[in-house]
């Protein structure tokens, strides 16, 4: 084990004691103590099993985890555990994952558009790996930080951006100005990178982005930079509801990567799956703090019959300065499960949820259909790994909601033999191709040692 992750850093159950479970004794506890505070659970089994389907799926990828998907300590430790490498936007993020100990050939200081402390501070803390994809950027490294090594962002967007001034990446014909000027200016770029998001879910997309990747990667040979590491970014879906699955996505990305950087190429993958990890690992519970009751005006209808419809507006214990804040990431809000189960004969009225009193603007979910709740009630919250913990310490400086992080007893058999720990016992080896998680049915199963854990690529 390499020591980023213990039992103390999560509670241990046992397979079958499911999330649901966990969150009913959760729910009790807070219900005896008066505290309507939200609050996560995390299936840290969950992101096991995701881990692995990745490797199994991705075998020539090594997966680097940006971590302004999500911050938590436990994910942290747990990715660490497993020989994940990690995406840094800032400063801050570089430190939490050096904090716990994470060396820094293991860290990709990714986003494009950088202050010069965080370049001096990735400088003085032996993080070399980078990203640009302008000169402004180029004479910031160059000037601040000479040793790094520099992947440079392009687009493979041949479609114009709803939002242009919020997309990065550089265009085809910019590329050999940009390869050029990083030359005369002595900074040694080593590889591409892009990132497709949504893209990343279209048949054609990896393709035209990884052959676009090649023409540039020789401009950069022709050019005299050392060209071998190429980073296809994110875009892997956090639930099975999509439109493509990890697997369908993963044997189009295989064909291209096969095609144009084949293996003994000497080019090396990695990756920024960030949804896919911890979108489908946290559970948000929260409590409705208020009510309203706002009348639901009726075209040619009188006023009595105009009274007897309403829109009920619930004011939740959390909202998108909080734990919703992955709704300012054109997140989806997921449906709400009812902890109480409402009587049959209750009527369901059109509803509205809405965060702490007193911020008009903060819209979680409108035109929902839902019975009388009560102030005290709680509601839960699928999917929301993502984009809900880290953004919490940005935007609010009220409590944020904790996170308690339970893993089976199984799956944390799991990580030890992925670190090449065999089991003890013959039950173990044989409890190994059982489910890992502690709440989530698995699709995959663990019944040989991970051959593939990602070391530094410096």
């Amino acid at each position: 084990m390499n020591g980023y992750l213990n039992e103390s850093n999560f509670l241990m159950v046992e397979e079958g004691f499911t999330t649901r479970d966990l969150l009913e004794n959760l729910l009790g506890e807070l219900c005896q103590e008066s505290d309507q505070q939200a609050f996560f659970v995390a299936d840290l089994g969950d992101i096991v099993k995701k881990h692995l389907r990745f490797l199994k799926a991705l075998p020539r990828v090594k997966p680097y985890f940006p971590v302004k998907c999500n911050g938590s300590e436990g994910v942290i430790r747990l990715l660490a555990e497993l020989g994940a490498g990690f995406a840094c936007a800032n400063k801050a993020e570089i430190t939490q994952v050096q904090g716990i100990g994470v060396p820094a050939d293991r860290i990709f200081f990714s986003s494009p558009c950088k202050q010069v402390a965080h370049i001096r501070h990735a400088a003085a803390h032996g993080v070399r790996l980078m990203a640009f994809d302008n000169e402004v950027e180029l004479s910031k490294v160059a000037r601040s930080h000479p040793r790094a090594r520099m992947l440079l962002g392009i687009t493979a967007d041949s479609i114009p951006p709803a939002h242009p001034s919020m997309t990065f990446g550089t265009t085809l014909n910019s590329c050999r100005h940009l390869l050029e000027t990083a030359k005369e200016q002595a900074v040694e770029v080593v590889g591409i990178s892009f990132h497709l998001g949504s893209r990343g879910l279209e048949p054609q997309a990896w393709a035209q982005a990884v052959a676009t990747a090649q023409l540039v990667f020789d401009m950069g040979t022709e050019l005299g930079h050392h060209m071998h590491l190429l980073d296809i970014g994110g875009g892997f879906p956090g639930t099975e509801d999509t439109r493509a699955p990890l697997e369908e996505m993963a044997a189009g990305i295989n064909s291209a990567l096969d095609l144009y950087f084949p293996e003994g190429s000497g080019v090396d993958i990695v990756a920024r799956p960030g949804r896919y990890y911890v979108t489908s690992a946290f559970t948000l519970a929260v409590s409705i703090t208020a009510l309203e009751e706002i009348p639901m005006e009726q075209p040619g209808s009188d006023e009595e019959e105009c009274g007897s419809k309403k829109n009920l507006v619930y004011h939740l214990s959390d909202g998108i300065y909080g734990a919703f804040s992955c709704l300012l990431f054109d997140s989806p809000c997921p449906r709400p499960r009812l902890h109480k189960r409402p009587c049959p004969e209750q009527p369901w009225h059109s509803s509205s949820l809405r965060g702490p009193p007193g911020h008009g603007k903060d819209r979680i979910a409108d035109g929902l259909q839902l019975p009388q709740l009560h102030v005290g009630d709680w509601l839960l919250f699928g999917n929301m790994g993502a984009y809900t913990v880290p953004s919490s310490s940005l935007l609010t400086a009220g409590p944020q909601a904790r996170v308690t992080y339970a893993m089976s007893r199984l799956a944390w058999k799991a990580v030890q033999l992925f670190q090449g720990k065999p089991p003890q016992t013959e039950d173990d080896r044989e409890s190994l191709c059982m489910p890992l998680s502690c709440g989530w049915e698995m699709a995959e199963t663990l019944c040989v040692t991970p051959v593939f854990a990602p070391a530094g690529i410096i």
